[in-house]
């Protein structure tokens, strides 16, 4: 298995993965690496990846072949819950190894895959089957991504817990900062917390603030 895949998680459903994939894979791209990015299970939608749609308007690029042939949105369900439900509703299982072979496909093509999960790092994809576990099971560096927002820093350390128990890498937190605020207060004291947090617990991990969205 190749070793250019990155799982990107974050901490709830709105803690703006999607923006943060996209702002990443397209620094990436700007710095001469041929990266891609896949969502690997997307839900609330019919035939499409909005995710990924942000992504490519995001990196400034069309729709590319991949997308085309749904590598980068290789399971879509219609309900927009967590995908054991959405599975459940849609009347057929999440596929694990149709993911698993559009991502290898993927790293046969370009030199970075970014992976963006669906909601936080506990969503169960099955019954019996959580994000975390398919994480540790695939040995994916994580990126994980946080905010400045109320409950951040629970959110923050609870996810950091599991990571730890699990014995994830833990590649690169994002501290995104969009959606703006009046008040930096909490934001400017919570991004100042989480960095203390990681040098003294994850120290190899890369720490990287994400700006907001223009």
């Amino acid at each position: 298995m190749k070793d250019n895949i990155y799982f990107i998680s974050g901490i709830d459903t709105d803690a703006g993965k999607s923006y943060c994939t996209a702002y990443l894979a397209n620094q990436l791209k700007r710095e001469g690496e041929r990266v891609i990015t896949q969502k690997f299970i997307q839900t609330g939608n019919i035939g499409r990846s909005e995710d990924i749609e942000l992504h490519r308007r995001i990196m400034g690029i069309p729709m590319t072949p991949e997308d085309q042939e749904k590598l980068t949105m290789p399971e879509i369900f219609s309900y927009p819950c967590s995908p054991h439900l959405a599975a459940r509703i849609d009347k057929r299982p999440v596929d694990l190894k149709k993911i698993e072979r559009a991502t290898q496909e993927l790293t046969r093509r370009y030199d970075i895959v970014l992976v963006e999960g669906a909601g936080g790092l506990m969503v169960p994809l099955t019954e019996d089957y959580l994000t975390i576990d398919y994480i540790q099971d695939k040995q994916y560096p994580l990126i994980f991504v946080t905010s400045g927002k109320l409950g951040s820093i629970n959110h923050t350390l609870l996810s950091l817990e599991a990571i730890k128990h699990r014995n994830i890498r833990l590649d690169t937190v994002l501290y995104n900062l969009y959606p703006t605020v009046e008040d930096t207060t909490i934001q400017k004291n919570t991004l100042q917390y989480i960095r203390n947090v990681l040098d003294q617990n994850f120290p190899e991990t890369k720490f990287m603030i994400v700006p907001e969205m223009k």
